[in-house]
């Protein structure tokens, strides 16, 4: 069987506070989008062992740790799954912000689940998903959603971008993910994202912040510049997604972007 696991981008994201486990607290709002990875599970010989192959955008790392790996590994400790060959084509790409494997491993729950006819429930995707990430418990439900917690407790929010064009910018930068916390001052936020996402989106540039944009503009002022031409070409709200270094722009149509974009990845499209 074969599914596209999607990625998301982040409506404003608070620092909250700092935990003693290590991990912090944030508010943001996930908000799935149409870029999309392939998966496909198929059996694979009988006598050996689950296989994984990896093409398209490459991951650095031992393919043993690649979070579809790592669901697998989960689920097999709780049933007995068959040899099967894992295929992914990465096409969302890393340090962007994106959930690229966060989304990979949910979608590999989702579909051993299908695939062998498992019978897990909802809330047990979701619980095996929490083991595997922050991430993960949002590509099981993946829809609009107020993430709190480390990004794992979520209430749906009422909101659809289907009548707005998308454009999204990745420079060729790779933004880690604790070295962005690692610039990162925890603060209580004035006002709640779960409020501001309720305001008119024409609102949204004055009231929704996202914290990691300060520090990392400040390292890679190229991220900065993405931003602001999103702006010029008439965004009427435009973030970096999570820590980077993903920019995107919600626009009313199609700007005239064609030639400002050529040395990054670009995506357009509409949300999923």
């Amino acid at each position: 069987m074969i599914c596209f696991p999607n990625a998301k981008i982040n409506l404003g994201l608070h620092i909250v506070s700092r935990r003693s486990d290590g991990y912090h607290n944030l508010e943001t709002i996930f908000y799935p989008i149409g870029m999309r990875d392939a998966l496909e599970i198929i059996p694979g010989p009988l006598s050996g062992e689950h296989r994984f192959f990896q093409t398209g955008i490459p991951i650095e790392g031992d393919p043993a740790e690649n979070l579809v790996m790592k669901a697998l590994k989960l689920i097999s400790a709780e049933r007995e799954i068959p040899p099967v060959d894992v295929h992914l084509l990465k096409k969302i790409p890393t340090g962007a912000g994106l959930g690229g494997g966060s989304s990979d491993a949910a979608f590999t729950l989702r579909l051993l689940n299908d695939t062998f006819a498992l019978g897990y429930s909802h809330d047990h995707l979701l619980r095996l998903a929490a083991q595997l990430g922050a991430d993960c418990p949002f590509f099981i439900r993946n829809t609009a959603s107020f993430a709190t917690g480390i990004g794992d407790m979520l209430e749906p929010v009422s909101l659809s971008l289907d009548s707005y064009f998308l454009l999204l910018v990745k420079p060729d930068i790779a933004v880690s993910t604790k070295e962005a916390y690692a610039m990162i001052t925890p603060l209580q936020p004035a006002i709640s994202l779960r409020e501001i996402i309720k305001k008119p989106i024409s609102e949204w540039k004055d009231w929704m912040k996202n914290d990691f944009e300060i520090p990392v503009f400040k390292k890679y002022p190229e991220i900065y510049a993405i931003k602001q031409q999103l702006y010029d070409l008439g965004a009427v709200y435009a973030a970096m997604s999570g820590s980077g270094s993903a920019v995107f722009g919600i626009f009313k149509q199609e700007p005239p972007w064609q030639s400002l974009f050529n040395r990054h990845f670009v995506w357009t499209g509409s949300a999923k």
